[in-house]
């Protein structure tokens, strides 16, 4: 592995110091943290209008986790299974959400999710969307 010129110096240092043992884990970039929303596609399949398909998921998000900024390319319907949250989208007060409750977000609108508690949010989507896009893009 190559070291750029301020890592030399660093490898200098930390060898001069007796610590060069140390330097592998120091060269390591950190891992990227996992994603706080999971989604598990439950069916996929075509509906009347041409060019869309219903897109069924399961969703988890992770306790004080956000989904993060992002549209779909067709409305989205959720229903919330367990958890407590809030929806925000832009443009819009932010919403409170608890158990049972459910949220429409039109095509295109950027928005995200929270989890405002200590435990995992469990969510049931439908998504209607154009055929061949991705699911969700992340919003600038």
């Amino acid at each position: 592995m190559a070291l750029q010129p301020c890592s030399r110096a660093l490898a200098g240092a930390l060898c001069a110091l007796g610590l060069g043992a140390a330097l592998p884990v120091l060269a390591q970039s950190p891992a990227a943290p996992p994603p706080a929303l999971k989604r598990t596609i439950v069916e996929r399949a075509d509906v009347a209008q041409p060019g869309r398909e219903a897109v069924v998921v399961k969703a988890e998000l992770a306790a004080g986790g956000h989904a993060g900024r992002h549209t779909h390319p067709g409305d989205e319907i959720s229903y919330l299974v367990d958890g407590d949250g809030a929806i925000l989208v832009d443009g819009e007060a932010p919403r409170k959400l608890k158990p049972g409750e459910a949220f429409v977000v039109k095509a295109g609108k950027v928005h995200d999710l929270r989890n405002d508690g200590s435990a995992p949010m469990h969510l049931i989507g439908v998504y209607v969307v154009e055929k061949g896009k991705p699911l969700a893009t992340p919003a600038k």
